[in-house]
Order: structure tokens, then sequence, then C-alpha cells
């Protein structure tokens, strides 16, 4: 791909991601081309369909959910890291609601297992935090965590949670502390 063709191809995406954070639900390829000041047949060249712009959409903000976690990866020590990449998923959710549920809209998502997807990148991330914090049930504890931070991001997305990032905290505290210690028994 030309450089130029590259920079439609992110044009559109941004255009898309734009309208979505905007609220807007009329994402149609015309009204993108439109905004990316192209014609209404250029979107073609690298989507096949308004489907397959969105799903560009959603892994992009796969790529920023990894760059996400890899930053709160950081911290000192496998558990603080392993809190601090949970609060930054929720925080992520919180700031990006719109893109966040578009991500998971997807009812067909690829495997977590192929490490060649940019989703799959993401929930690496985790992956390999909760697998140093117990080496025993790596996989499952992978999920558990996951499903323990997505289902804040939601809660608190949904409004049956408060964003308050001490509540979050301390909910991803008591987990991280079970694993601990279900690691040293």
């Amino acid at each position: 791909m030309n450089g130029e063709s590259t920079g439609l191809r992110t044009a559109l995406i941004r255009e898309a991601l734009s309208l979505l954070e905007e609220g807007t639900t009329d994402l149609s390829l015309r009204r993108i081309a439109r905004m990316a000041r192209v014609s209404a047949m250029a979107p073609y060249r690298h989507f096949a369909d308004k489907t397959a712009l969105l799903r560009a959409v959603a892994d992009h903000g796969f790529d920023l959910l990894r760059d996400t976690l890899e930053a709160a990866d950081r911290s000192p020590g496998n558990a603080e890291a392993l809190i601090a990449q949970g609060i930054a998923y929720v925080a992520f959710a919180l700031r990006r609601p719109a893109l966040f549920r578009l991500m998971f809209a997807d009812h067909h998502p690829p495997d977590p297992c192929d490490h060649g997807d940019c989703r799959a990148a993401a929930y690496a991330v985790l992956s390999r935090r909760a697998a140093r914090v117990t080496s025993n049930d790596g996989d499952v504890a992978t999920l558990a965590c996951w499903a323990i931070v997505h289902g804040l991001a939601t809660l608190a997305l949904d409004g049956r949670l408060s964003s308050d990032s001490e509540q979050i905290r301390s909910v991803l505290t008591l987990f991280v502390s079970s694993l601990e210690t279900r690691q040293r028994s």
C-alpha cells in the first residue's frame, strides 16, 4: 500500500471514530467519505462495506487498549501491575464508551490465541501479567481477570457502578489478593 492509500484508510477510520464518539448513529460510508473529503466510492478501495470499516475502527480500539494496558503494566510488582491494568481497562471504557462497546459488539471475535490479531495482542498483555501472579491455572486466571475488569467496565458504563477509582481499586485488590492466596496454597 502506498502512503496516499494508507493515509486515506487512516483518515476514514479517524472520521468514523470521530462520528462514533460524538454519538452519531449514521456511520454510513457515504457520510464518512464526505467527512474525509473524498468521493463516495473511495472508501470501497479499503473496505468492502460498513461492517468492514467498523471492524477496522474496533481493531484500532484494541490497539489503543493494548497501549493503555502496556503503560499500566509498568507498575512495580506483579500484583500492583495487574491492578493497574484493571484500573486502566475500566478508565479506557469510561473515556471512550462508544468505541469500547463497538470493540466488543462483534459476534464473531477472533480467537484470543491468534497472536497475529490486535485483539489477541491486547488480551496477551493481561495474560502475561496474570501468569506472573499465578503460575497455576494461568489460562483460568487470565479469563477470570478479564471477566472482572470487563464486568466492572460494563457496570460502570451502564451506570450500575460508580466510576470511583478507589472502589474499583478495592475490588481489583481483593481479586488479585485471592489469586495470590490461591497461588500459595
